[in-house]
């Protein structure tokens, strides 16, 4: 690990670094915010999954989040959302859903994208071993949580790794990437033309499927423009009620897909996971 940044913030400090993944095989950078409590002992971690077209830095500039980490003794840990590098293929119409930024949080088997894609390892595997040995951070409480592509890949990964996570929450998640235009392109793609291989990636499914209920906080907003094409809701919440899954699913009237929407109710979602971690 490499420190490329660290601002002071609320008491504790705004850190970015730099790595070389193995599992992605290029260098990536991610961000960390140590709450003040991180001075005297291992604070537990809630990882952040930004969406489509996202890196590290949006989240740690846009959400607010630190004050409430900093309140609560909670580090954030906020990956990138792709593989980065010349040597890592693109969309080839270079459009905002696919490839770089838009990594899915999946282990991509298909070529071109398997030398690289394989971010759901990253996530779960590679980055809690790096960033526990290196920083004050008590992987054994750690929460899960994210935004669209990200809350997707928070909801994905959280259920199939109840023994990694204490809670999950998430932003206007993609709630079936296997009935949406941008998950049935990233999945095809990535994952190959056999939409069984792509259940274990669908927030639906995973609810449906669940071994373990892990507490689970979703907020959608009204007017988002992505609703009722990309987003749709009412699938999570109908496997939710299938599966008596019980999950807090709330509508926020007049809030869109920005990260205006993120910031009025990420305090709710810190102090959420705060209760069990």
């Amino acid at each position: 690990m490499e420190k490329v940044a660290e601002n002071a913030c609320f008491g504790g400090r705004q850190l970015r670094y730099a790595h070389h993944s193995d599992v992605l095989s290029c260098d990536m950078h991610f961000a960390v915010y140590l709450p003040p409590q991180a001075d005297s002992g291992r604070v537990p971690v809630l990882y952040w999954l930004s969406g489509l077209t996202c890196t590290d830095e949006n989240f740690t500039t846009k959400a607010g989040a630190q004050r409430y980490a900093a309140e609560h003794g909670i580090a954030i840990v906020a990956p990138d959302t792709s593989p980065r590098g010349d040597d890592v293929p693109d969309d080839p119409e270079g459009a905002y859903d696919f490839g770089l930024g838009a990594g899915f949080y999946v282990n991509a088997t298909q070529a071109p994208w398997s030398t690289h894609y394989h971010m759901y390892d990253y996530v779960v595997e590679e980055l809690p071993a790096l960033v526990t040995q290196a920083l004050p951070l008590d992987g054994a409480r750690a929460g899960i949580s994210g935004h669209s592509m990200g809350g997707h890949g928070a909801i994905t990964l959280g259920l199939n790794n109840p023994g990694r996570y204490r809670s999950i929450s998430a932003f206007a998640p993609i709630s079936s990437p296997m009935h949406c235009p941008w998950g049935e392109k990233a999945l095809s793609n990535y994952l190959g033309a056999d939409r069984e291989a792509w259940k274990k990636h669908d927030s639906a499914q995973c609810v449906r499927n669940a071994a373990q209920q892990l507490p689970l906080l979703v907020d959608q907003g009204d007017a988002d423009n992505f609703l009722a094409e990309q987003l749709q809701p009412e699938r999570l919440e109908a496997a939710c009620t299938e599966a008596n899954y019980t999950a807090n699913l709330r509508m926020q009237p007049g809030y869109d897909h920005s990260y205006y929407f993120i910031a009025s109710f990420i305090g709710e979602h810190i102090a959420f996971h705060a209760q069990h971690l």
